[in-house]
């Protein structure tokens, strides 16, 4: 079980990071860059954590879940697009 943190990505004090764990950069668009992470933060078993987001203190970032925007708590936005410009090669 890897942990993978970006090398551009800013880590604060207290994080405890767990295994499987993925904090990374995001390569195109809008929040092209890696993630700045506050104080005292829990990332939990298998959690990706990607894009030029900013990640707060005293946050709790579940078990097998997958982060890629700013604010608390997180909201489903329908897209009929959502995948446009990361899904490469269709067929």
């Amino acid at each position: 079980y890897n942990i993978t943190i970006n090398e551009e990505s800013i880590l604060g004090k207290n994080i405890n990071i767990h295994k499987g764990a993925t904090i990374g950069k995001e390569n195109r668009g809008k929040k092209l860059g890696a993630p700045k992470i506050g104080n005292n933060v829990y990332i939990g078993v298998n959690s990706t954590v990607v894009g030029k987001i900013e990640i707060g203190n005293d946050v709790l970032i579940a078990p097998n879940t997958y982060v890629n925007f700013n604010g608390s708590p997180g909201v489903i936005i329908p897209n009929e697009k959502a995948t446009e410009g990361y899904v490469n090669f269709c067929v």
